[in-house]
């Protein structure tokens, strides 16, 4: 019985490890709390391994408990150097909108909550598949921050603790990053947004109305200015290929069509008119964007109320 009860207190260590491991998602407190845990497991992996061969219990267990201690601060060690590179957005002050607002002061570099998404909608897939269609035409209505919020997770959003996200990713590996270029947006300033899908926020790239450039650059199709917004899919394909090599590149140009079926289907529950736009100058779009080099743009979608 106590083997069975030390297997599960293992089993359930290492599904913490993991969660732990994932500090982009964790607050340092809860971090803390979380390996004070491991700490109890470690030490009693030490005392359950290595039992029948020393005597000693009570020096065992402070061997166990002095083991796990230094195991624990290296990992806190790890954490706070961690945060202190600044690489977690959490460090960033981050803005709620509120939608009843009709204009909001924003700066580059901003940080912007969006809407929490829904989960549960009340149209069915069957439905949404019957009415998704390419439209290219758009009325002059604003779109909601709501509705761009269900629109990028649809993309992109994360659905589990361990990171997984609205669309399958081969091994895990997540190349695709989500820009906005915002025309008709409640609560927005035209220009550039990026995505961030870890807490569903905005970050503030460029102030600045690109959408005439862009529709330039897209070989003139209107609906590039005719939008509220413009969804723009970039791939770092090194993220797969150092994985998986040249077949890599097949895996992200799947990925990026598993994304923007599941933004044409929220789309349609949102009663929301889009299409997918292939046809463009690549280096002109990217140039428009002012994107880092390694980001390659592989596809946009406009998104607009219908008329």
């Amino acid at each position: 019985m106590a083997k069975v009860i030390f297997l599960e207190d293992l089993k359930s260590c290492f599904s913490q490890f993991i969660i732990i491991l994932n500090f982009s998602h964790l607050t340092l407190p809860k971090s803390i709390l979380e390996l004070h845990y491991v700490n109890c497991i470690i030490s009693r992996i030490f005392e359950e391994t290595f039992s029948g061969t020393l005597k000693n219990g009570a020096m065992l267990k402070r061997i166990g408990t002095i083991f796990g201690v230094f195991i624990l601060l290296g990992i806190i060690g790890f954490i706070v150097f961690n945060s202190l590179r600044g690489n977690s957005f959490e460090q960033t002050a981050v803005l709620s909108i509120d939608e009843s607002q009709e204009d909001f002061n924003l700066k580059e570099g901003e940080m912007i909550k969006l809407p929490t998404v829904k989960k549960d909608g009340q149209m069915s897939l069957e439905k949404a598949l019957t009415l998704r269609r390419s439209i290219r035409s758009y009325s002059s209505e604003a779109l909601s921050l709501s509705d761009l919020s269900q629109l990028l997770w649809s993309a992109q959003g994360i659905t589990n603790e361990r990171g997984f996200r609205t669309a399958p990713s081969a091994g895990a590996t997540f190349p695709l990053e989500m820009f906005v270029v915002v025309n008709n947006v409640n609560q927005l300033r035209r220009g550039i947004y990026q995505y961030n899908p870890h807490d569903n926020t905005l970050e503030v790239i460029h102030l600045k109305d690109v959408s005439s450039e862009l529709m330039r650059a897209s070989l003139s199709q209107s609906m590039i200015t005719e939008a509220g917004a413009v969804l723009v899919f970039g791939a770092i394909f090194e993220r797969t290929t150092e994985r998986y090599g040249e077949r890599g590149i097949r895996y992200v140009h799947n990925e990026i069509g598993h994304a923007s079926q599941n933004v044409h289907l929220q789309a349609a529950t949102l009663n929301l008119g889009t299409v997918v736009i292939g046809a463009y100058q690549d280096d002109e779009v990217e140039k428009v964007l002012n994107l880092d080099p390694e980001i390659r743009v592989l596809y946009m979608m406009p998104v607009g109320k219908l008329r």
